[in-house]
């Protein structure tokens, strides 16, 4: 069966394999720029249709590709971000059965369920029903989907890493980790225990906020197979029409979406990282809505800190923090080149027109990540592609509303009040000195050769009529260190560079001014 599933996964998948191999190669050599968009588009649009052809895995993959930027140029990302996991609903007489198995007797444990299912998807399908005449959704893994993907995942470890190194061969950095990613990701997916634990963790970091929803868990009704939460009826956040109707100001609910997901994101261990339309809705009174926690993101502070770091150096148009931020956040292959990511970095903000940073909105955020990825041997952390994919299916929606919105001023917003600029600089300040401290480490292993050096001139210097005249010579050793040190601290922080070499100059012209008494 599976010699028969690769031969046939390989036949669909080859054309646009070959697509793509095409399609990357001129993206990056000419830097998304003069390109045919919509052949761009048409090609991504077919990779799309087979992925859905495929199956639930395929869909998948199709969905965590879409946070690639390492792999995939942007139209690619953006046609894949629209990928949302509709498949027909298994009949109700297969899923029954997985339900009483976990929790019992239907009949004794529901008042009610509703055998036509309210959507299905790759993985499970959700129906309606009640409890003690509560309204409730219960969410149900699909028949036979284990077999189903432990089948797909052996064809993918066979298939993927070939592929990607065919598409491109600085992709053998990345294929082997993206796919025990991708297969990590897939597993906790199918555990409806995982997602009950990341709706209760993210349902307790937002609980301050007050334009989010988020349903809460009916443990008792719940299990590995099962997950029973309460009902939350809403407008579809893109149906501009029905929101049109109900009087919600569109700009406003646009800038709430970017607090709640950024706040999560920048704030919290925790983040929802599939906020596609299918899973966010609004209240009558514009409160957001969120369903689906089966695929969220983590980022432990130190790498949240470093997140944020990147985003005021690419907001602040200074390339050599970008590349510090990106270095520490592990997205640099071990033997990349300073300079000339430093470069690629300049070169793509200079063409963002001339905009200051206050008016650089998500579009050309993402592309000056994405431009700057598919140029360079990156490597994509896990947690990373998700903020990627977050990010890129939320800029969809700013999209699909023609509000006017600038991102950056939300962001700061969003860091100002959760007072992360601060904590984010004082980060910057403890990288420039240890980068400071290694460079004083560095001035001072030469030290066995500068004592060599005065032992041997010590004559010289008793031959000296005045006692003082070494003070010009430790002077000029301690000025020499801190212009060595400041200089190398330079590249990450000017003005601190900038200062520490005009201090060793006015150290020197004391030692020289003492020197002369």
């Amino acid at each position: 069966m599976s010699t028969k599933r690769t031969i046939k996964v390989l036949f669909k998948l080859l054309p646009s394999v070959l697509a793509l191999r095409k399609d990357r190669k001129a993206w990056v050599n000419q830097e998304g720029k003069d390109i045919d968009t919509e052949r761009y588009r048409k090609n991504a649009r077919k990779v799309l249709n087979t992925f859905i052809s495929l199956g639930p895995v395929y869909i998948k993959l199709g969905q965590w590709l879409s946070s690639r930027a390492d792999i995939l140029p942007q139209p690619y990302l953006e046609e894949l971000a629209k990928l949302q996991d509709k498949v027909p609903s298994a009949p109700f007489e297969q899923v029954k059965p997985i339900i009483e198995k976990d929790l019992g007797p239907i009949t004794e444990k529901f008042d009610t369920i509703d055998p036509n299912p309210v959507s299905g998807a790759s993985l499970g399908q959700v129906y309606r029903g009640s409890i003690s005449g509560q309204q409730i959704v219960v969410k149900v893994k699909r028949p036979g989907i284990e077999k189903v993907v432990e089948e797909d995942l052996k064809v993918l470890k066979k298939i993927l890493p070939i592929a990607l190194r065919f598409v491109d061969s600085n992709l053998h950095f990345s294929a082997k980790a993206m796919l025990s990613q991708f297969i990590e990701t897939i597993h906790e997916e199918m555990d409806y225990t995982v997602e009950s634990s990341n709706l209760k963790k993210i349902k307790q970091d937002m609980k301050k906020s007050k334009n989010v929803v988020i349903p809460s868990v009916y443990d008792e009704y719940s299990s590995e197979n099962v997950l029973t939460m309460e009902y939350l009826p809403g407008i579809k956040i893109t149906n501009v029409d029905a929101l049109d109707q109900k009087g919600i100001d569109r700009r406003q609910l646009v800038i709430d979406v970017h607090k709640v997901f950024f706040t999560m994101l920048l704030r919290h261990s925790l983040f929802h990282a599939d906020p596609h339309p299918g899973n966010i809705s609004v209240t009558d009174n514009g409160k957001i809505i969120l369903y689906d926690y089966g695929m969220v993101g983590r980022l432990d502070d130190e790498t949240r800190l470093r997140l944020i770091r990147l985003y005021l150096a690419l907001v602040e148009k200074d390339p050599p923090r970008t590349v510090n931020a990106m270095n520490e956040l592990g997205m640099l292959t071990p033997d990349f080149n300073r300079t000339v990511i430093e470069k690629g970095i300049e070169l793509t903000v200079r063409a963002m027109h001339g905009k200051k940073p206050d008016e650089m909105e998500v579009q050309s955020l993402m592309e000056l990540a994405n431009k700057t990825m598919s140029k360079f041997p990156f490597v994509l952390p896990k947690n990373l592609a998700l903020y990627m994919r977050m990010a890129s299916i939320i800029e969809g929606i700013y999209k699909q509303h023609k509000v006017d919105f600038k991102f950056v001023k939300v962001l700061r917003e969003i860091l100002e009040e959760e007072s992360l600029i601060k904590d984010a600089y004082i980060e910057e300040l403890k990288y420039s000195f240890k980068r400071f401290a290694k460079s004083i480490d560095a001035t001072i292993s030469i030290a066995p050769e500068l004592r060599k050096f005065l032992d041997d001139n010590r004559s010289l210097q008793l031959l000296n009529s005045k006692p003082k005249s070494n003070i010009l010579l430790s002077g000029s050793i301690l000025s020499a260190a801190i212009f060595l040190g400041s200089a190398v601290l330079y590249s990450s922080n000017e003005a601190i560079g900038i200062g520490g070499m005009i201090g060793s100059l006015v150290l020197m012209s004391v030692f020289t001014f003492f020197r002369k008494k």
